[in-house]
């Protein structure tokens, strides 16, 4: 009897520490250090964007040190809080604050952190951004290329094309700046977000009558770059391989384009220059720890000097803007501009209004007559 005692409490403290499960019994009932993954080896699902941090080999032995394996899946961040079954997780990592925001009041959870944030940028080519500053929307400040974007979308809305507006690039595609799906990718969200704040002359969008106002005028914007990819690596990757031709002008994260700068391989050629809209959008790549092995992995990344500086190599800002500058300084790159103009991105709910607006524009292009106008 004493030995069957003895085998039951170690079947017990097992099960609960979700090492074996036992019929009936949950692996993380009645447990406040409850993991969905064995000992040491969680599991994330995480935007596209931060798939090479993940699988870099530096990051993985750091994250051995600690005893972390570490295992991701990649969904655009809008179909991360929307659409994956996140119980199979032990965090969620998209890359914006209000897809956090909404993952972690969808649910209980086990904190929040940002270990690293990118502002929005554009990829572009020089002979581009010339024709830009030459039709007074594009400048430059302090040695870094903005883009103004109430006079881009006028002169998008005006239906130019590239050819009619100077020999540098003479091409018949109408100038557009491309982006991913907004139907499911953040970075689209984001771009959206700052055309809305455009739009209203400044300010974020509360109302349903401005969410109208907004689905009007910026629907364009993004119906008629017809085919889009549900992830940034997507259009991020044709600008890096296919060149002026296919992605004159591309909505990237500020980390896409400074991760690939800094890789040995790098496929940034001399033409090509990031540039930043004016007004950008800062994306807080917000981590939502799903289990308690998930918030000690976000307060390491967050606060390991080594991780931290691993990240900035990998393009994003990391907490301690003195590393990131000092992380581009070893690679030959310059400062980043420290004070963007940035604007704010509306609450969950008024964002998710504005995608499925946009979103419906794909389909039904004309709309209805809105009689509450």
């Amino acid at each position: 009897m004493g030995l069957l005692l003895v085998v039951l409490a170690v079947i017990a403290v097992l099960a609960g520490r979700g090492v074996i499960n036992v019929p009936g019994v949950r692996p993380d009932a009645g447990n406040e250090t409850a993991s969905r993954s064995e000992e040491g080896k969680i599991t994330g699902v995480i935007g596209s964007e931060k798939r090479a941090f993940f699988e870099d080999p530096r990051v993985l032995e750091a994250l051995a040190g600690h005893g972390f394996e570490v295992e991701v899946d990649t969904a655009g961040s809008r179909r991360i809080a929307t659409d994956v079954d996140l119980d199979a997780y032990d965090f969620a990592f998209p890359s914006s604050s209000p897809a956090g925001q909404k993952i972690a009041g969808a649910g209980p959870n086990r904190g929040v952190s940002t270990p690293f944030h990118s502002p929005m940028a554009v990829a572009t080519f020089t002979p581009i951004l010339q024709i830009l500053e030459r039709e007074g929307v594009a400048r430059r400040e302090a040695g870094h290329w903005l883009i103004d974007m109430a006079r881009y979308m006028e002169l998008a809305d005006s239906g130019a094309r590239w050819r009619d507006l100077g020999p540098e690039y003479p091409s018949p595609r109408t100038v557009q700046i491309s982006s991913t799906d907004i139907r499911t990718s953040n970075s689209a969200a984001m771009y959206l977000s700052i055309l809305a704040w455009v739009t209203r002359g400044g300010g974020v969008v509360t109302t349903d009558a401005q969410v109208r106002e907004v689905v009007e005028d910026v629907s364009p914007l993004f119906v008629a770059q017809g085919y889009t990819e549900s992830t940034s690596a997507g259009p991020f990757a044709d600008y890096l391989s296919q060149g002026i031709g296919a992605r004159p002008m591309v909505m990237v994260y500020e980390a896409q384009f400074l991760g690939e700068l800094m890789a040995e391989d790098s496929r940034i050629r001399g033409d090509m220059e990031l540039a930043y809209p004016d007004p950008t959008i800062n994306s807080a790549h917000t981590l939502v720890a799903l289990t308690d092995q998930g918030a000690e992995f976000g307060r390491l990344l967050t606060g390991d000097p080594h991780l931290q500086r691993l990240a900035a190599q990998h393009g994003f800002r990391p907490n301690d803007p003195a590393l990131f500058v000092a992380t581009l300084g070893d690679h030959g790159i310059g400062e980043p501009p420290t004070f963007l103009a940035t604007v704010d991105p509306p609450v969950y709910d008024r964002l998710e209004d504005l995608i499925e607006g946009v979103g419906n524009r794909y389909t039904n292009p004309a709309p209805a007559e809105d009689t509450d106008r």
